[in-house]
């Protein structure tokens, strides 16, 4: 097999042939099982600043908290109010016998406080919980106070269960079960749109059954990746390769069975097909695996720890998807002969429709007229664009969830009756002789409600300071800013924590991430088509229609996130992630479609421009549609999740993959192709091939 068209040779073993491909199927699945079996559990990530940059100040700020041993607790806050009435003595009361209860789930016999709000209607119980609890003990203990307050709170009184510990069991309740649910939803949909193109009443199980398995593999990889790699899993992370695993992987497998099919109507012995057939499609699902590996990497270099997450357990999938894509597909497909395509089964003779159906139309009409609807085509993408100039982004921590949580309406509560900080207080972390200055500095902060010292060791003060404002939120963050300056100007190595001031820390490290990894992406993706087509123009260009088709997408999506969903802006890390995942999955069917034009190119007497590329999209127009219909209702699949960062993912990836996979693929390469000519290849050597006759080849005839 060629590879990157290097001139020499270097071939892929085949595994194929009648007794190897039986060895591969059983060599498959005994490793599977052995990797499905293995006790591996991946390293998760933890609460809190999991989510913050090391070097970040919030960070630091809790760090040094740590070694003072001044977090061992965090409150999980109880708001109680009768929906805007005053409450009464015996509701008062009734405070006091709750908060004399809730004790027994305070750790370490730390005292629980109850407070009442200044307007009479609502009172809150701060209940101390371990700052160093798992996951499943903060569920464990939430659930049974929420059980326990519904039991014995007064008739008409309304009792939430919000704070810091709260949103940490309402965040994992939105991935309870999620695998499940993800893996049910994902399969189903591939199967479906499986059977549709195929229309064959079991062909479609081969590959599900391959892509199937390969993510579950996956899962177990990945988490072996976290005991020698700097990441971790989470919820959002899990889900995501996952989807990456089933779209990718579906994706080669559909190109690889294609060319298969083809194959199969030129050699009369299934082996041989299945070897030029790969042949023929590996070079251009390496290059495609390739560089979704490679910009997944680039968030290697990503400050943001969850971005990170994801870059490197997705490449991680990625890998293993195109390994059994490629090594075992091919063996699986063979095994059961021809009679898997029924009832449409190639036969070695005949003609390949494809080439004379509605793909052979649509390349006509491209190549025919390509200043028309070259222009079209951009004048539609640009039309898409038109929204970004209303985009915003950062969402607070109440908007998270596209459900309303508890926790969220708890705090909605509780920032009406009380300092909305309350729940979680930021900190100021500074030298203790300047202490009571700082914390004067602090309390003349606009927007501090409350400053007062706490933990006390090592030479340092704690000082908890209660803002007004709602928590991540651009108000808040403000707070936070100014805060930093005050304090600085006091006590140079003040540090300023907490919540609030890690949610601002994190949206830093979005921005930051976004300037690094955005241009190494565009580089990596360059580089690779650069290496594949051995043409700068080429590469360039088809560079520039997936950006396009990104800030297309965007443009679209964010209309639907506003009229459809009334989501109030993205969250921070959605346009990087989105970026990624749409030039390197956007990508695969330019590369898919160029590969293919440049091997009729290079076998063509002399057109290398308009004939070529009209079989290229001829022969490959009903695969990469297929694929990416399937890719972009893969990523919809996230929408299952009541996560409003996974939905906006999902959708916009979606409409990208569909407006990459029907205008740019479809309509503006053909039409650059056919305008530029030989220049399109320029400079490498279909630049210079000898003109012979350019005319559009002959339509091949069907078989009656």
């Amino acid at each position: 097999m060629e590879l990157f068209d290097g001139g020499t040779k270097r071939r892929l073993p085949h595994l194929v042939g009648a007794k190897l491909s039986w060895i591969v199927v059983l060599l498959a699945v005994i490793f599977s099982g052995v990797a499905l079996s293995a006790p591996i559990t991946a390293d998760e990530s933890q609460n809190g600043v999991a989510n913050v940059p090391a070097d970040a100040e919030s960070r630091q700020a809790a760090d040094l908290r740590d070694e003072m041993g001044g977090s061992e607790v965090v409150p999980a806050i109880v708001v109680l109010d009768r929906e805007g009435q005053a409450l009464t003595e015996s509701d008062r009361t009734a405070v006091e016998a709750l908060a004399k209860t809730l004790q027994e789930y305070s750790v370490g016999g730390a005292p629980v406080f109850q407070q009442l709000a200044e307007d009479g209607q609502a009172a809150l119980i701060g209940v101390p919980l371990s700052s160093s609890a798992s996951n499943d003990e903060l569920v464990t203990i939430v659930e049974k106070m929420r059980a326990q307050l519904a039991d014995e709170v007064p008739e008409g009184m309304r009792a939430q269960v919000t704070g810091g510990p709260a949103f940490t069991v309402d965040l994992a309740g939105v991935f309870d079960g999620a695998d499940t649910r993800l893996l049910f939803a994902t399969a189903g949909v591939v199967a479906f749109l499986l059977l549709l193109t195929y229309r064959s009443p079991w062909l479609w199980l081969v590959p599900l059954a391959v892509v199937g398995v390969a993510d579950q593999v996956a899962i177990t990889v990945v988490a072996v990746g976290t005991k020698f790699l700097p990441f971790t899993t989470d919820g959002a992370s899990v889900g995501i390769t996952s989807v990456l695993v089933f779209g990718a992987g579906t994706n080669y497998a559909l190109l690889l069975i294609a060319r298969y099919r083809e194959e199969l109507r030129r050699h009369e012995n299934r082996y041989d097909a299945m070897k030029v057939a790969v042949d023929r499609a590996a070079p251009a699902i390496l290059a495609s695996s390739g560089t979704v590996v490679l910009a997944l990497l680039c968030l290697g270099f990503a400050e943001s720890p969850s971005s990170r997450n994801i870059g490197l357990g997705g490449a991680l999938g990625i890998i293993t998807a195109v390994v059994y894509a490629l090594l075992v597909l091919p063996a699986a497909m063979t095994v059961p002969g021809r009679a898997l395509f029924w009832p449409f089964v190639p036969r070695a003779g005949q003609d390949v429709p494809e080439r004379a159906g509605f793909w052979w139309r649509v390349a006509e009409g491209v190549t025919k007229r390509p200043v028309l609807v070259g222009a079209v085509a951009l004048a539609a993408l640009a039309v898409l664009m038109i929204p970004l100039t209303g985009l915003k982004s950062g969402l607070s921590q109440t908007e998270q969830f596209r459900a309303t949580p508890e926790s969220v309406t708890g705090q909605e509560t509780l920032g009406e009756h009380f300092a909305a900080g309350s729940s979680q207080p930021t900190i100021v972390v500074t030298s203790t002789d300047k202490a009571p200055a700082v914390r004067a500095a602090a309390e003349d902060v606009e927007g501090v409600q409350s400053a007062r010292p706490g933990t006390e060791a090592d030479g340092r003060t704690v000082i908890e300071v209660v803002i007004s404002a709602a928590p991540a939120t651009d108000e808040a963050f403000a707070v936070i800013e100014d805060l930093r300056s005050a304090t600085s100007e006091v006590d140079s190595g003040a540090l300023v924590g907490g919540t609030d001031a890690e949610a601002l820390d994190a949206d830093r490290s979005a921005d930051r991430d976004r300037w690094l990894i955005i241009p190494l992406v565009l580089l990596v993706v360059l580089a690779v088509l650069l290496a594949l087509l051995r043409s700068l123009v080429a590469a360039v260009l088809l560079v520039l229609t997936v950006v396009a088709t990104y800030a297309a997408a965007m443009g679209a999506a964010w209309l639907v996130f506003t009229n459809v969903f009334d989501f109030p802006a993205l969250d921070l890390t959605v346009p990087l992630l989105a970026f990624l995942f749409l030039v390197a999955l956007g990508v695969d069917y330019n590369i898919f479609l160029a590969t293919r034009a440049k091997e009729e190119a290079e076998q063509s007497p002399g057109d290398v421009s308009r004939g070529p590329i009209s079989l290229a999209l001829a022969v490959t127009g009903g695969v990469i549609t297929s694929a990416g219909v399937l890719l972009a209702a893969v990523f919809a699949v996230l929408g299952v999740l009541p996560l409003i960062v996974l939905t906006q993912i999902g959708v916009i990836v979606g409409i990208g993959v569909l407006l990459d996979t029907l205008v740019v693929r479809t309509v503006l390469v053909p039409a650059m192709v056919t305008l530029l000519g030989r220049w399109f290849w320029w400079p490498g050597h279909l630049s210079r091939k000898p003109a012979g006759d350019e005319a559009q080849p002959q339509k091949e005839t069907v078989a009656p």
